[in-house]
């Protein structure tokens, strides 16, 4: 049977990093929402001009149609074994179409790890954040700066903050996602399936942590 993992933890814990390396150790697909909408936007198909409209207008995308894109990303056969997804569910509704969309596939969510830390940690982490033009690659400049100051190790590209990396930014999107994510948490915590994992720690302590409890 198929394994899905739904990995949850707000802006700047590290969540992306843990959700590479678990999709690594594991052999499961990586499912990033964030993603799919970029590459759906990107590739221009009929679900990505339909996300860039409503990204546009600066509205957030119903579920129907983030529905949509997950069940198509989960369909395809890397996802056979199961998935870890990112960023999917956000909200109890979500869960539960989850769910059923699963059931369909004759499977269901196995575990959900949360990874966990003070808002002022998770914004100092968050702020620090620079990505690289070309790929995307991420940086922090007090955890994990590029050798060359302002040039990514990796493809030489320019490193750059990103508009929702500013701290006032973060701090926003850390409260709101706290507030929209925590329903979300409690109904994980009553289906018994909530993994809860201290995300202050260093990225090696959080992913064996993870491990050890998904192992469980």
């Amino acid at each position: 049977m198929a394994t899905f993992i739904v990995l949850l933890g707000p802006p700047g814990v590290g969540k992306g990093t843990q959700a590479r390396i678990l999709a690594e150790t594991s052999k499961l697909a990586h499912v990033s929402s964030g993603d799919l909408f970029r590459e759906n936007i990107k590739n221009q198909t009929e679900l990505g001009k339909q996300v860039k409209a409503i990204l546009d207008k600066g509205e957030l995308v119903p579920d129907d149609l983030t529905i949509s894109m997950i069940r198509d990303r989960i369909s395809k056969p890397d996802c056979e074994l199961g998935a870890i997804l990112d960023g999917f569910p956000r909200t109890p509704a979500q869960a539960e179409a989850l769910d059923d969309m699963l059931a369909e596939f004759s499977s269901e969510v196995n575990a959900v790890p949360y990874i966990t830390a003070a808002e002022s940690v998770l914004v100092e982490r968050a702020s620090g954040r620079w990505t690289c033009k070309a790929q995307g690659h991420i940086y922090h400049e007090k955890f994990n700066p590029p050798k060359q100051a302002g040039v990514c190790d990796i493809d030489g590209s320019e490193v750059y903050q990103r508009e929702d990396d500013k701290a006032e930014v973060v701090s926003k999107r850390i409260r709101v996602y706290f507030e929209q994510t925590m329903p979300l948490v409690e109904h994980y915590e009553a289906a018994g399936k909530l993994i809860k994992i201290d995300g202050t720690q260093a990225v090696e302590q959080v992913t064996k942590d993870l491990l050890a409890a998904l192992k469980q």
